[in-house]
């Protein structure tokens, strides 16, 4: 094993880079700090003081790989309203097929539970940010009813949450890009001025 590495030059990256490995190996159940010091390659106090439990380690852990996601599917389109709309498409697409969604959806669904119904946590808000900005950008361009930015941004997330929550069960028996296709559909309907 090589030395450990000196507290001071221990990037967050590196203990979520061991903390993801550690989730995709063993489950989030089994990951411990410990576990995730040795892959590191870190004492285990260098990371009890940037993440004191695992929760937090792992809430962390969530806000970095999904908001990276979030991050990297913005498409082109020529109005608001069809860029919103065919970015969350992609984005719900790249957030069910994460390897690290999949895991906690299929094995430990009660870590999602707090941000469902007792707080937003930072990816929603990101999410939340990203639509605010898109339905101020369709008021202004006329692709996007009028209303309040605020309400419209939180309404669509509120649908594309569930969307990303019940996405695989609900295509056990009905095709998801059918499904996906319809969502793009509703949205589009939902947002066009009238």
């Amino acid at each position: 094993m090589t030395s450990q590495r000196h507290t001071n030059r221990v990037d967050d990256d590196l203990l979520l880079d061991a903390a993801r490995a550690c989730v995709l190996t063993i489950g989030v159940s089994r990951t411990t700090l410990t576990e995730v010091a040795r892959r590191a390659e870190v004492s285990r106090m260098t990371l009890y003081r940037r993440f004191p439990d695992v929760r937090s380690l792992i809430a962390a852990l969530m806000t970095r790989e999904f908001g990276g996601l979030l991050t990297t599917t913005p498409v082109d389109a020529p109005t608001a309203r069809e860029r919103l709309v065919r970015t969350v498409i992609a984005g719900i697409r790249a957030l069910t097929e994460n390897p690290i969604m999949r895991g906690i959806l299929d094995t430990e669904p009660e870590l999602l539970l707090p941000y469902i119904v007792q707080r937003l946590g930072s990816t929603q808000r990101f999410a939340e940010e990203y639509l605010r900005e898109e339905v101020k950008a369709g008021h202004a361009d006329g692709s996007i009813r009028a209303g309040d930015v605020p309400t419209q941004a939180r309404a669509l997330l509120l649908v594309l949450q569930s969307f990303v929550l019940s996405l695989r069960p609900a295509s056990s028996d009905v095709d998801s890009e059918d499904l996906l296709a319809e969502l793009a559909g509703l949205l589009d309907r939902a947002l066009e001025v009238r």
